[in-house]
């Protein structure tokens, strides 16, 4: 169950490294169909920039995660997996109150059942 716990965090990584590469370098009518935001307001240089810059902390906390995996065992794991997970659950639920419900399911789930897994079956 371990191997499965740690293949369900790095999928939860994989996920943020793709939302990154959806923010930084998708066309307008891709984040537009993926973040239910308007076209014309992403076709806009701030718009542009901001999702930019959100783009990369999503890739950084992705990378971090799978870092962890990799250099990191035991109760030690396990404590900052647990932190990360509680982590990317609160940034879901305040993106799912201000930004799209969408992000509750396709980023919170995800962290939710992973935080599950960590919890009871990662020793």
């Amino acid at each position: 169950m371990q191997i499965l716990t740690l293949f369900l965090v790095a999928l939860v990584a994989l996920e943020h490294i793709g939302i990154a590469g959806l923010e930084m370098f998708s066309k307008p009518d891709i984040q537009a169909n993926a973040f239910d935001m308007p076209v014309n307001f992403l076709k806009t240089k701030e718009a542009h920039t901001a999702l930019s810059n959100q783009g990369i902390y999503n890739g950084m906390l992705g990378v971090l995660i799978l870092m962890m995996i990799l250099f990191f065992t035991g109760s030690t794991l396990k404590m900052i997996l647990i932190m990360m997970m509680i982590y990317i659950i609160i940034v879901a639920i305040y993106g799912g109150l201000t930004a799209t419900r969408k992000i509750l399911f396709v980023q919170g789930l995800p962290a939710l059942v992973a935080l599950i897994f960590v919890a009871i079956f990662y020793k």
